[in-house]
């Protein structure tokens, strides 16, 4: 590599700020006041938290500070696979700050909320139509959450029909949180391996599948990046008994706009519009994890469902086989509000946009795999998984290899996940990163890799250049810091 981007650059340290205050100075000046001080009782206030006094100057430079310190996707290529860190552009931003959006209260009546609530009941049919199923409730707050409210449904779906049945099947390439959300409704999650290519075989299915188990978990593409190719006859197998397929859609970014989820056999789908329809996500939030179902389980949708009728939008909760509520209100209103300017903005390019991914992804993974192991040598959807195996001949591990890329001046990779795969670097490109910058970063994990062959030792005391330097992650764990 001819020349890093990382650098240590101008970095500027601080002392706490109750050190760097002196007592009388103000960032603010308040107004006179027009009525009589008047103290609390201070048996009922106490002494009032010990803020440092500061001046305008060092509000403003404590905050640029921070911000010099941080990584974002503003700043930089977000490899994170499994994430889909995918930049958000910034009309989604304008869109969702417009005063009659972001100031709308969501107990305002119905009469006084129509564009809000056309915006909702049209973000709904779009997402039917990009998915190819019937229904969509868009009150999940999160992956998560969308995936629980999968697991009602089926329970829901069961129930009406007088059955209780008491296992899912969850394959070992599902999303982690798959097992969580099965066991909150009671199931039991048995455990399917992948064949050798990295996806689900239907033998493996048909033989775990039977009458008490109300459905499988799957992943689709799954978290190895590769698509699982025998859905359809998986989905007839469950299908077959009596149960439900449920899909996390976490992954829908190499796929929208080209597969048709209920063709293939999808009763329940949840999003991620927080990674798929370009709102930012991280550092616990905001997301929103809409679900889409087929007609069937239409009825035990989350309530209030926006409705239309004669030109009238209202939120409606006389819906009987309903679920429940699932949120204080409707959900994250922001977050649908991106994903809606995103997908009017994008239009039929949403289908390009996964097809840069899928291809970006399977550059980086031709680029690379004759330097790195590659466990599935077949093409991948939006993300590729490699190994440290041909690494740890010099005793480097995935931990210094992506510790020594933040050097070069990138954000390290999903690590450790999935963990079918034994020390996996998972890295998912998105489609909004340029050949140019792809390229850099292949050289530099090509450069790395190389040192790991040359210079272990380097990478063991990696990262150098940064702010922070190797922490002792064995101590923290042992001895974690929880005062805050």
């Amino acid at each position: 590599m001819k020349e890093s981007l990382g650098t240590t650059g101008l970095i500027l340290n601080e002392p706490l700020l109750w050190g760097k205050g002196k007592k009388g100075r103000r960032a603010f000046s308040l107004p006179r006041r027009d009525v009589e001080t008047f103290l609390l009782n201070e048996d009922l206030t106490g002494e009032g938290p010990d803020f440092p006094d500061l001046s305008e100057v060092d509000v403003v430079r404590h905050y640029t500070r921070l911000s010099t310190w941080n990584f974002g996707v503003d700043t930089g290529m977000y490899p994170l696979g499994s994430c889909t860190m995918k930049y958000n552009p910034k009309t989604n931003e304008r869109q969702a700050s417009l005063p009659g959006l972001a100031g709308a209260h969501p107990l305002l009546p119905g009469s006084l909320s129509q564009g809000t609530l056309r915006m909702m009941f049209e973000l709904e049919r779009y997402l039917s139509e990009i998915t190819g199923m019937d229904a969509v409730s868009l009150q999940p707050a999160a992956g998560a959450h969308g995936e629980f409210t999968g697991m009602l449904l089926i329970y829901a779906y069961h129930k009406s029909k007088g059955e209780r049945r008491s296992k899912i099947i969850v394959p070992d390439t599902a999303h982690g949180t798959n097992p969580a959300s099965a066991t909150l409704c009671g199931y039991q999650s048995i455990p399917v391996k992948s064949n050798e290519e990295g996806i689900l075989s239907p033998e493996a299915v048909a033989k775990v599948m039977d009458e008490d188990t109300a459905g499988i978990m799957v992943t689709n593409p799954n978290t190895l990046g590769l698509f699982e190719e025998n859905i359809k006859e998986i989905a007839e197998i469950v299908h077959s008994k009596g149960g439900q397929v449920y899909c996390d859609g976490a992954n829908m970014n190499a796929v929208m706009g080209i597969v048709h989820m209920g063709e293939i056999g999808i009763d329940v789908l949840h999003l991620n519009l927080h990674k798929t329809f370009s709102t930012p996500h991280g550092g616990g939030g905001p997301g929103c994890g809409p679900v889409c179902v087929r007609k069937h389980l239409e009825p035990f949708l989350p309530v209030p469902r926006v409705i239309e009728e004669n030109g009238i939008y209202s939120l409606s909760e006389d819906i009987p086989e309903s679920i429940g509520r699932l949120h204080a209100f409707y959900g994250n209103f922001g977050v649908m509000i991106k994903a809606y300017s995103y997908i009017l903005s994008m239009g039929a390019n949403l289908k390009k946009a996964s097809q840069l991914a899928v291809l970006n992804a399977n550059y980086i993974k031709e680029k690379l795999k004759d330097v790195f192991h590659l466990p599935y040598d077949r093409p991948c959807m939006h993300e590729c998984v490699f190994s440290d195996k041909i690494q740890e001949a010099n005793k480097v591990t995935t931990l210094d290899m992506v510790k020594r890329l933040m050097d070069y001046g990138f954000h390290p990779p999903t690590i450790y996940f999935p963990l079918v795969v034994h020390g996996a670097i998972m890295i998912e490109p998105t489609e909004t990163e340029s050949k140019e910058d792809i390229d850099l970063f292949i050289e530099a994990l090509k450069a790395i890799a190389l040192e790991a062959k040359e210079n272990p030792d380097l990478l063991h005391d990696a990262p150098s250049r940064c702010k922070v330097k190797r922490l002792d992650e064995t101590t923290a764990a042992r001895k974690p810091c929880l005062a805050g």
